[in-house]
């Protein structure tokens, strides 16, 4: 981090190969889900892996239909029923927000699930996105019994937006192997 940068928020994860963990920010700690491949330095797509290092945070999205606008200093967006997030390494939109329909392979932003209710975009692989190395890595709401997610980082939504009333723009989330 640079100086005068925002202290990050910090999620480190139980052990060699764990699933879940803590994410730490502020004399606040709660706990959390990581991806069913642990935590890897050396993300690759598709591998359930979540990223290891220290990622900017983008922007906040919410399901305005299910909940209220999330108080934060990042820039907030309300998802649409056609937005949708490219995982495909072969297209050009590779690891960027789409509209559906969209002919690369995506996943959809407007869940039924209610994992995207709140979620949070990481600067992982973004700047710019490099072919293969991990798309659509987010904070998000945790499934009951903070199950493994796909590569992200998932919170009791409660806790979810706690911390997102801290975070003050330019912060970011340092993930941390065991």
């Amino acid at each position: 981090m640079t100086a005068g940068a925002p202290t990050p928020l910090v999620a480190t994860v139980d052990g060699p190969g764990a699933t879940t963990g803590t994410l730490a920010f502020g004399g606040f700690r709660w706990r959390c889900a990581f991806g069913r491949g642990g935590v890897r330095v050396d993300k690759r797509e598709g591998d359930g892996a979540t990223p290891a290092g220290l990622w900017p945070l983008r922007r906040v999205w919410y399901r305005a239909d299910r909940v209220a606008t999330p108080e934060t200093s990042l820039p907030v967006r309300a998802i649409a029923e056609a937005d949708g997030w490219c995982d495909d390494p072969a297209s050009p939109d590779y690891n960027r927000p789409v509209i559906l329909p969209h002919p690369a392979r995506h996943e959809r932003l407007w869940r039924d699930d209610g994992l995207y209710d709140v979620l949070v975009e990481i600067g992982h692989n973004d700047d710019p996105p490099r072919a293969g190395l991990g798309s659509a890595i987010f904070m998000h709401v945790a499934r009951p019994g903070y199950a493994p997610t796909e590569g992200c980082v998932a919170l009791r939504i409660e806790d979810l937006r706690v911390a997102l009333r801290s975070c003050d723009a330019g912060i970011a989330l340092r993930i941390e192997t065991p």
